[in-house]
C-alpha cells in the first residue's frame, strides 16, 4: 500500500534538495583522493560514450529500416 505524503512535506523535501543538493559533488570531490577523483571521471566519461554509441547505432538502425521499407 502506497503512502502518500502531504503536498507541504513534498514542497519542503524539494527546496532542501534544491538548496543543498548542488553541494553533494563539490564535497564528495573534496573529500576523494586523486586517483578516486580520476576514477570517477573515467566511469562517467565511459559510461557518456556509450550513451553516445548507443544512440548513433539506433540512428543508423532506423536509416536502414526506411532505406529497406522505400524499396
Amino acid at each position: 500500500m502506497v503512502k502518500r505524503m502531504p503536498p507541504e512535506v513534498l514542497e519542503y523535501l524539494k527546496g532542501l534538495g534544491q538548496q543543498y543538493g548542488k553541494l553533494g559533488g563539490k564535497k564528495a570531490a573534496k573529500n576523494m583522493t586523486a586517483e578516486e577523483r580520476s576514477a570517477r571521471a573515467k566511469k562517467a566519461s565511459d559510461a557518456a560514450a556509450r550513451k553516445r554509441t548507443a544512440a548513433r547505432l539506433a540512428r543508423e538502425a532506423s536509416i536502414k529500416r526506411a532505406k529497406k521499407a522505400r524499396r
